[in-house]
C-alpha cells in the first residue's frame, strides 16, 4: 500500500512541478530533493511490504511512509489551490479584493512553510531506508520460507479431511471422476478454479484417492506447487515417478539442470497412463516449468490443475484440451447441512438457535471453510446459552481475530490479498467501503478508481482501458465474483464475498486506507483519507479527524448527516458519492468550495436542479446524476474541461416498456472535449441543431446517447456522428413514433462500433449495419421497414444479440439454415399480425435465449425449435392464450414435447395486478406443472 502511496506522489511530483514552478521560488529544490528521495526507496517498497505483518521495525517504517506521502499529498494540493485564486486578477480588481488579497498572501506563506515541512519529513523517513536496506535482503527469504511452510500445514487439514466430513461432494466428484476415466485418449487437463476456502483441494484428493481412478491410472503423483521452487518441484515429481516405476535411482546423475529432470520425468511416464495432481498453482510460469515433462502418449493420461486464478486454469486448458471446471459456494441447503453435521454432530439445530445460526452461516456464503471452523467453535457452546450465541453472530468479525481456529479463516483468504501485486491492492482494499451485499456495477469502480488515482497512466491506452484490466485481474484471482452480464456477456456487476469483505475492511482500517462507520458514535482515528458511512446514521457532530479526508462515501444515510459532514470535510476532498439519500432536493452548496473534486455522484436522490456554481469544479471527471430530476443542464457545465463521464438521466417502468428521460443544456457541448460517455442528450430544445452539429467535436466519445431527435436535425447529427471514429455504443432515439430517422445519411460510421440502438421509424434498412464486422448488438423499435431486415442481418459475423420491436410487418417469421451463427439472444416484440415462425436446422446454431412478447396471433411454438439445441431460456409474455395453456396446464402435447430439451420456460400476461408469471416445470415423463407468481416487468426486462 506505501508502494501505491509513492507511485501516486510521483506522479503528482511531475504534474506539480510542470504547473507551478513559477510559484515555487525557495521551495523547489527541496520538492526536487524529496521526489528523488522516494524514487530512490520505492524499488524497496515492494520487498518491504512482504515483510510487513512478521517485523515490527518494517511494519512502523511503512506506516511513516505511507503517513508522509499522504502529508506531501496534502501539502502539494493546499500549494496549488492558494495560488489558484487570484490568478490573473488586473490591478484595479485587486484593489478592490485586497482584504481577500491580504489574506490570501498569509495562506500562501502558510502553505509555503507547511509544503517545507512535509519536504523534511520525507527526508528523515527516507533515512529509516538506509537502517532497514540491509535487513530486507536477509529476512525475505526467511520469511518467505516460513510462510510457505506454514499455508502447507493448512493445506495439509484439506488432504486429511474424512469423506464423512464433507457434504454436497459427491455430485461432483462423479463429474470430475468421469472427466478422468472417460473422454479421449489424448492428455487432458482438468482445471478446477475458484476462491479461496471453496475446497478446491478437499475435492481433487477425494477424486484422488477414488477406488476408480486408482485402479485407472498405473502412476499418480500428487504435487503442491505453492510450497515448492522450481527446481525442487521438478525434482519431487521425479521422485515420486521413480518410487511408482522402480526405476534406478535418478540421483546418481546430476539433478541441479531443469531440462535433464524435464526429460526425466517425461521418459519415465512415456508408455503408462499416469494422473498427475497440481494443487494450488498461483501464476502460470509455475504451469510452464513443469507442463513440457507430461507427454501426450495417447494412453489417456490426465493432469487436475488447482488454482484460484481463472488465468492459471485457462492456460493450462489452452494447452492440454481437457475440462475447465469452476467450483462455486454450496446451495443453502447444503451449507446447512454441513453447518449442523459438524455444529451439533450430525443432529438437528434446536429451535432456539436456529434463526441464530441461519444468521452466521449467511456470512459463510456457501464457503466449506468457515462453514467448518466456525461450527468447530460453536459445537463447544452450550446451546442452552443464546446469548453466547448471538455475540458470535454480532460481533464475528472480533471472533475471527480473537479466535485461533477461526483466524485460519483469515490466513487462508487473505493468501489472495498477499499475493496482488502493489497496484491492485488500492482497488481491493476500495471494496471495504461499499455497502455489505452490495451488487457494484463494474463501470462505476473503474470511474471511482481513476478519481482516486489508483489507476497508472500507460502509453497509448485510456485510464478506463487500464482500469478495466484491473477489474479483470481481480475477477481473475476470484476477488470480484461476477453477479450480472450485459445481454452481449460483457461484465455488469460484481460483489466481494464477506469474508473477503471483512478482511479488506480492516486492512483499510490498519493501514489507514479508509474507514466505514455503520454505528451510532462509532469512532475512527485521525487524519482519516476515506470514510464510508451506511444506513441512516447520524453524523451531528464530527471533529478535525475529517480535515485530511480525501473521499466521502455515504449510503443511504440522513440528509442533515451529509450537511453535517460537508462543514467537517477538507476543500481537498476528491471524491464525494451520495447514493439514495432521502428528501435531498438541492445539490449540497458546500460541494462548490470542492476545487480538487474529480468524481461527484448524486445516484438515487429527489436532486431537481444544478447550480451554475457547477463551473467551479474545474477538476471534475465525473458527474453522475442518474435517477435523480434532473432535466437540464446549466450553460456553465462547458467550464468542466476535464469531464470524462456525463450521467443525466432515469427511467420510469410501464408495462413492457421503459421511459426515458435525459437532459438539455443550451450549453456548447463540443467544448467538453474529454468527454467519454455522453448519456442522455435531449435534443429536442431551441437549439437542437448547433447541439447535435457540435457533438462532433467530441472526439473521444465512446458511449453516445440521444433522446427526443428529429427528422431535421438527423443530417447533422450523422455528420458529427461520421467524426466519431472511438465510439463504441450508439444509441438513438426519435422524437416519436412517426418521426423518421433517415440513418441513410450516415455515410462512414464510427469503425469500432459495437452496440447499435435505434428507435424511430426507419425509411430503409441502414445500408452502414450490416456492413460493420465487429457489431455485436442491434436493438430497433419502432422502425416498421418495407423490406425483411433478417435478410440483412442473418450474414452479420459476429452478431450476438438482436432485440427487434415493431420492425416489419411479419405473417410468418423464417429463420434460414445457416443464418445468425453467433447469435445468443433474441427478442420478438410487439408484432400484432404474426402467425408463425419457423427455424430451419442449421439456424440460429448457438441461440440460448429466445423472448418472445406482444405477439397476440402466436399459438405455437416456433415450428423446428428442436434444433435449438442450446437454448437455455425460452420465454412468451402476451402471446395468444391456446400457447400459454398448452405449455402451462400439464397436459402432454405437441408444443411441450418439442421445448423438452429447454431447461427454463416462462410463460405471462399482463394483469392490473402486474405480471402474471408462470415458470413451466417439467418431470422426465413430460407431466408439466407451473408455478405462479408476481412480477412488475417480464422477467427479460428486469
Amino acid at each position: 500500500m506505501a508502494e501505491s502511496s509513492v507511485s501516486y506522489l510521483l506522479n503528482r511530483f511531475s504534474d506539480f512541478l510542470r504547473t507551478e514552478i513559477q510559484n515555487l521560488g525557495d521551495v523547489h529544490g527541496e520538492v526536487i530533493s524529496a521526489k528523488e528521495s522516494l524514487e530512490r526507496i520505492k524499488a524497496h517498497l515492494q520487498v518491504a511490504e512482504s515483510l510487513e505483518e512478521t517485523d515490527h521495525e518494517v511494519e512502523v517504517w511503512i506506516k511513516q511512509i505511507r503517513d508522509a506521502a499522504h502529508e506531501m499529498e496534502d501539502a502539494l494540493d493546499e500549494f496549488q489551490l492558494a495560488f489558484a485564486m487570484h490568478q490573473g486578477v488586473g490591478i484595479w480588481s485587486l484593489l478592490f479584493q485586497l482584504p481577500t488579497f491580504t489574506r490570501n498572501v498569509k495562506v500562501r506563506y502558510r502553505v509555503i512553510n507547511e509544503l517545507k515541512r512535509a519536504t523534511a519529513r520525507i527526508e528523515s523517513v527516507c533515512e529509516g531506508h538506509k537502517r532497514l536496506r540491509r535487513k530486507f535482503g536477509k529476512v525475505q527469504q526467511r520469511i518467505s520460507n516460513e510462510t510457505d511452510g506454514h499455508w502447507q500445514d493448512h493445506r495439509g487439514d484439506a488432504l486429511l479431511i474424512d469423506k464423512t466430513d464433507l457434504v454436497g461432494i459427491e455430485e461432483r466428484k462423479r463429474y470430475l471422476v468421469q472427466c478422468l476415466i472417460e473422454g479421449t485418449s489424448e492428455r487432458e487437463a482438468v482445471s478446477m478454479y475458484g476462491m479461496g476456502g471453496l475446497g478446491k483441494t478437499t475435492l481433487a484428493k477425494q477424486v484422488y484417492e477414488d477406488p476408480t481412478v486408482k485402479k485407472h491410472f498405473s502412476i499418480r503423483v500428487w504435487i503442491t506447487l505453492s510450497s515448492s521452487s522450481k527446481k525442487e518441484l521438478l525434482k519431487e515429481l521425479l521422485q515420486q515417478i521413480v518410487k511408482q516405476t522402480r526405476k534406478a535411482d535418478p540421483w546418481r546423475v546430476d539433478t541441479s539442470n531443469r531440462d535433464w529432470l524435464k526429460m526425466m520425468i517425461k521418459s519415465c511416464l512415456l508408455n503408462r497412463r499416469y494422473l498427475i495432481v497440481l494443487d494450488d498453482i498461483w501464476k502460470i510460469s509455475k504451469w510452464d516449468e513443469v507442463k513440457y515433462a507430461f507427454p501426450s502418449n495417447g494412453y489417456g493420461s490426465r493432469v487436475i490443475v488447482t488454482t484460484r486464478k481463472q488465468d492459471v486454469a485457462s492456460a493450462s486448458h489452452a494447452d492440454f484440451g481437457g475440462t475447465m471446471y469452476e467450483l462455486k459456494p454450496l446451495p443453502d441447503e447444503e451449507s446447512w447441512k454441513l453447518f449442523c453435521k459438524k455444529t451439533f454432530q450430525g443432529g438437528l439445530c434446536p429451535s432456539n438457535l436456529e434463526e441464530t445460526c441461519k444468521s452466521i452461516l449467511i456470512k459463510c456464503e456457501g464457503l466449506p471453510l468457515p462453514i467448518i471452523a466456525i461450527s468447530g467453535v460453536l459445537a463447544s457452546k452450550d446451546v442452552h446459552r443464546i446469548d453466547e450465541w448471538d455475540l458470535i453472530k454480532r460481533s464475528l468479525r472480533a471472533e475471527i481475530d480473537g479466535n485461533h481456529r477461526l483466524k485460519k479463516i483469515e490466513q487462508v483468504l487473505s493468501l489472495s490479498f498477499k499475493d496482488l501485486p502493489y497496484y491492485l491492492k488500492s482497488c481491493f482494499l476500495h471494496l471495504s467501503v461499499f455497502p455489505e451485499g452490495d451488487e457494484i456495477k463494474r463501470m462505476r469502480l473503474i470511474r471511482l478508481w481513476i478519481a482516486e488515482g489508483f489507476i497508472e497512466a500507460k502509453e497509448g491506452r485510456t485510464l478506463e482501458e487500464v482500469a478495466g484490466d484491473y477489474f479483470d485481474e481481480l475477477m481473475n484471482r476470484s476477488l470480484l465474483q461476477l453477479t450480472r452480464t450485459t445481454n452481449d456477456g460483457r461484465v455488469k456487476e460484481c460483489r466481494i464475498h464477506h469474508l473477503l469483505q471483512q478482511i479488506a475492511i480492516q486492512k483499510s482500517r490498519d493501514q489507514n486506507f479508509a474507514v466505514r462507520v455503520e454505528e451510532q458514535n462509532a469512532s475512527w482515528p485521525d487524519k482519516v483519507r476515506r470514510l464510508s458511512v451506511h444506513y441512516r446514521l447520524q453524523l451531528s457532530q464530527l471533529d478535525r479527524s475529517l480535515t485530511r479526508l480525501r473521499s466521502l462515501y455515504a449510503f443511504g444515510v440522513e440528509k442533515s448527516s451529509i450537511k453535517a459532514a460537508l462543514l467537517c470535510v477538507s476543500k481537498l476532498l476528491t471524491v464525494l458519492e451520495v447514493q439514495a439519500v432521502p428528501n435531498l432536493r438541492k445539490f449540497p452548496p458546500l460541494v462548490f468550495d470542492m476545487y480538487f473534486l474529480r468524481y461527484l455522484s448524486l445516484r438515487f436522490t429527489e436532486v431537481k436542479t444544478v447550480p451554475s456554481s457547477i463551473g467551479k469544479l474545474q477538476n471534475l471527471e465525473t458527474l453522475d446524476l442518474k435517477h435523480t430530476y434532473v432535466t437540464e443542464l446549466p450553460v456553465e457545465i462547458v467550464k468542466l474541461k476535464r469531464l470524462r463521464h456525463l450521467l443525466v438521466y432515469r427511467y420510469e417502468s410501464v408495462s413492457y416498456s421503459h421511459l426515458k428521460y435525459g437532459f438539455s443544456t443550451s450549453a456548447d457541448m463540443g467544448s467538453l472535449q474529454s468527454l467519454q460517455k455522453l448519456s442522455y442528450l435531449d435534443a429536442s430544445g431551441a437549439r437542437s441543431h448547433i447541439i447535435v452539429r457540435d457533438i462532433g467535436k467530441l472526439t473521444q466519445l465512446r458511449r453516445l446517447c440521444i433522446l427526443n431527435l428529429r427528422k431535421k436535425d438527423g443530417a447533422a447529427l450523422y455528420s458529427s456522428i461520421s467524426k466519431l471514429t472511438n465510439l463504441v455504443s450508439l444509441a438513438i432515439y426519435s422524437l416519436d413514433d412517426d418521426e423518421v430517422l433517415n440513418l441513410q445519411d450516415l455515410r462512414s460510421p464510427p469503425p469500432l462500433l459495437l452496440r447499435v440502438y435505434l428507435k424511430g421509424r426507419l425509411l430503409a434498412m441502414p445500408h452502414w449495419i450490416p456492413t460493420l464486422q465487429s457489431l455485436n448488438t442491434v436493438h430497433l423499435q419502432g422502425s416498421w421497414l418495407k423490406d425483411d431486415p433478417l435478410l440483412y442481418l442473418q450474414n452479420m459475423p459476429n452478431l450476438v444479440v438482436l432485440e427487434l420491436q415493431k420492425v416489419y410487418d411479419w405473417k410468418v417469421l423464417h429463420f434460414n439454415s445457416n443464418g445468425f451463427k453467433k447469435l445468443c439472444r433474441l427478442v420478438l416484440d410487439d408484432f400484432p399480425d404474426l402467425r408463425g415462425i419457423e427455424v430451419e436446422e442449421g439456424a440460429l446454431p448457438g441461440l440460448t435465449h429466445l423472448i418472445i412478447q406482444q405477439c397476440k396471433l402466436l399459438q405455437n411454438v416456433p415450428l423446428g425449435i428442436e434444433h435449438l439445441a442450446t437454448l437455455k431460456v425460452l420465454e412468451f409474455f402476451d402471446v395468444h392464450d391456446e400457447l400459454i395453456l398448452k405449455l402451462t396446464r400439464g397436459d402432454r402435447c405437441e408444443d411441450l414435447e418439442k421445448v423438452a430439451h429447454v431447461p427454463e420456460i416462462r410463460c405471462g400476461s399482463w394483469t392490473e395486478d402486474g405480471w402474471d408469471v408462470k415458470s413451466v416445470e417439467r418431470s422426465d415423463e413430460m407431466a408439466g406443472s407451473s408455478r405462479r407468481g408476481r412480477s412488475d416487468l417480464p422477467p427479460s426486462r428486469k
